[in-house]
């Protein structure tokens, strides 16, 4: 991954259009988040937790996770004038 680029997550919720995005220290190790969503959703865990670039700290409800998209920020196509 590059230096400086934001790891976003966004986590789609059940019951909700909506998904919640979180932005991610580039310094995140992916191998162990994917590890830690993985094990949080296998057990009776009923919040998992992030906390974000700017030290927020965000819990999810894991009973509500309907799905988990990891990538790079702006790594889609922006919109924009030249």
């Amino acid at each position: 991954m590059e230096q400086g680029r934001i790891v976003d997550i966004r986590i789609g919720v059940s019951d909700t259009p909506k998904e919640i995005t979180v932005e991610l220290s580039d310094k995140t190790d992916l191998k162990k988040l994917k590890k830690d969503i993985d094990s949080a959703l296998s057990q009776e865990t009923t919040l998992f937790w992030f906390t974000d670039t700017k030290g927020r700290q965000v819990g999810i409800p894991t009973n509500k996770i309907a799905y988990v998209d990891i990538g790079a920020a702006g790594s889609g196509n922006p919109v924009g004038f030249s």
